[in-house]
């Protein structure tokens, strides 16, 4: 009976090894048919350049503005103060008062003022007197010289006098140095100036000055003289002209202080508001396009995506000249450019494309896709 188990296990044996003989050997006679039912290896697919929308542009002569951030400031202002000590007897000006030159802004008392200035009258009347005798006596040799040089230095004395109580008189009113607007008064009736108390604060909004910093690299463009435009916060645009340009640069910022003087004859523009300075400096050859036509390289430069006559994109750095509602103006292209508008988020420089004219893909979908794909 063993031997029976050791007869079967053999032909078990030999039953899988005739089962397993096309895998270890050679082929088996069905093996053409299986490898002829394999499909043949296909050729590598065609890349298509990917298809970009352009728009063919000629560079025109541009005016080239420099744009600034400034501030708009009086032309002038003065802290007007007394310069008599009295009481403040009337207020002749409030608080944003327009006010012309020499305009009354507050009395001052005049306390013995007038009492002294008929003192000093009547003793230079004295004076006068004493020095036309003394010249009429000397003349005809009844009197020395030096009695008339004493009556003359008395006559002067006496003048003078009455010339400091009438300078009193005069300060005791005070007056706005210039026509402006007062801006702030220190004083209300009652209260006791010194001399050098200040008294009002007074400005002067006509012209209206816009004050702004220019950058070393960029004053060379900026003349006195230049006419420019200020665009203020509140939205409205006026014209200046550039009044000063500082000769000497800031030793913290490397930069330069220019002023602009803008008409305002009617004090309707304020001081303090924040200003947009625009000036024109030299014409610069630029193109026009729509601002999604910008985009940034890795290092976060500002520039424009183009094809070149080979088909390959090229980034090229660009500088704002100016800006309106029809779009953006650019420096740093070729005159003749085919700027990529659509689908240049989605190639590299230096990579081969397929372009398209502006409008010709309906279909945004194809504007970024592959002509083959």
């Amino acid at each position: 009976m063993k031997s029976s188990y050791v007869i079967a296990l053999l032909i078990t044996l030999a039953a899988a090894g005739w089962m397993a003989s096309p895998y270890l050997g050679g082929a088996s006679p069905g093996g053409a048919e299986i490898a002829n039912a394999l499909p043949e290896p296909s050729a590598p697919a065609v890349k298509v350049p990917m298809r970009v929308q352009v728009r063919n542009s000629l560079a025109e002569l541009t005016n080239n503005s420099l744009v600034l951030t400034g501030q708009t400031k009086p032309s002038r202002h003065a802290t007007v103060k007394a310069e008599t000590a009295a009481r403040v007897v009337a207020v002749m000006a409030e608080e944003g008062t327009v006010v012309k030159k020499n305009d009354i802004i507050v009395q001052l008392a005049m306390n013995d003022r007038k009492a002294l200035l008929e003192e000093a009258l009547a003793l230079v009347n004295q004076r006068k007197i004493e020095y036309t005798a003394a010249s009429k006596l000397t003349s005809k040799g009844y009197q020395t010289q030096t009695r008339l040089a004493e009556t003359k230095t008395n006559l002067e004395a006496a003048e003078a006098r009455l010339h400091r109580i009438k300078v009193e008189i005069k300060h005791t009113v005070v007056r706005a140095p210039f026509d402006g607007v007062i801006e702030s008064r220190m004083v209300e009736i009652g209260d006791y100036l010194g001399v050098g108390d200040p008294v009002a604060l007074v400005i002067d909004l006509d012209p209206l000055i816009a004050i702004a910093q220019v950058s070393e690299r960029e004053i060379g463009g900026v003349t006195a003289g230049a006419e420019g435009n200020v665009r203020l916060i509140t939205g409205e645009i006026v014209e200046g002209r550039v009044r000063y340009v500082s000769s000497i640069g800031s030793e913290g910022t490397r930069t330069f202080r220019i002023e602009l003087e803008i008409e305002n004859s009617e004090n309707r523009l304020a001081a303090g508001l924040t200003a947009e300075i625009s000036l024109p400096v030299a014409a610069v050859e630029a193109h026009n396009m729509s601002p999604a036509a910008l985009t940034l390289d890795d290092t976060g430069v500002i520039g424009v995506k183009v094809v070149d006559a080979d088909n390959i994109v090229r980034f090229h750095p660009v500088a704002l000249v100016a800006d309106g509602v029809d779009g953006v103006w650019v420096s740093g292209l070729p005159r003749e450019a085919a700027i990529i508008t659509v689908g240049q988020e989605f190639v590299l420089p230096g990579q081969t494309v397929t372009p398209v004219p502006e409008g010709s893909m309906s279909d945004p979908a194809a504007k970024v896709s592959g002509s083959g794909s």
